[in-house]
């Protein structure tokens, strides 16, 4: 088996299904560290170095908005879905369950 084909291929599945994970956490505010564990603990971990670019790149689409707060006397930074993110999270999720049951379907086959 050629190890390095299927990581790139892993590698392109999975960042599809983490924006779509990230989305659908954000419904609920959260920061960081709150966010790499609210998906760790559904089975799906993320390292930072992946998790933040995709926030900033998300929050730069206009799918995010920010803020920073005070917490515990340490800064951290909140997000959480914007209008915009929220409409296209019911969008993208509505993409991904018509994929998953067709892709279902042909696995069957």
């Amino acid at each position: 088996m050629n190890t390095d084909r299927f990581e790139t291929l892993r590698l392109e599945l999975r960042r599809g299904c983490l924006s779509l994970a990230v989305l659908a956490q954000l419904r609920v505010e959260h920061y960081g560290y709150t966010l790499r564990k609210a998906l760790s603990d559904q089975g799906l971990e993320i390292d930072e170095n992946t998790l933040y670019p995709l926030l900033r790149r998300l929050e730069t689409q206009g799918l995010l908005t920010s803020e920073w707060r005070e917490e515990n006397k340490r800064k951290k930074r909140f997000y959480r879905l914007s209008p915009e993110g929220e409409e296209i999270f019911g969008l993208l999720l509505e993409e991904w369950k018509k994929i998953n049951q067709a892709l279902d379907q042909i696995i069957e086959e």
